[in-house]
């Protein structure tokens, strides 16, 4: 009885540890955006619960978008995929070697 309460209390010392959530931002290279586009990849990225919908920041001289996503949840290259995936063109870059997720 004595070790699977010394097992049981070290399992919930440990449990607070375990990660959760991990929110990173991310800029995408959009070349051809539009501001009709804008709609499009707030449609594109709705169904992405690790998205922070309201982390929105569109530059349109730069032709880009910041945004804020949980990793845990869902990875940068769906997060390209699904623009693309509504006619928008996204620029991947080019030397992904040092990070994951492109």
């Amino acid at each position: 009885m004595r070790h699977f309460f010394l097992f049981a209390s070290s399992f919930l010392l440990l449990l607070p540890g375990c990660r959760r959530t991990d929110v990173r931002e991310m800029t995408v290279s959009l070349p051809a955006l539009q501001e009709a586009d804008k709609a499009k990849v707030a449609e594109a990225l709705a169904r992405y619960n690790g998205v922070e919908k309201d982390s929105y920041r569109w530059d349109m001289t730069a032709k880009t978008l910041t945004l804020r996503y949980d990793s845990m949840q869902v990875a940068q290259a769906n997060i390209r995929y699904a623009i693309e995936a509504k006619g928008v063109k996204v620029a991947y870059p080019e030397k992904t070697d040092d990070r994951a997720g492109h």
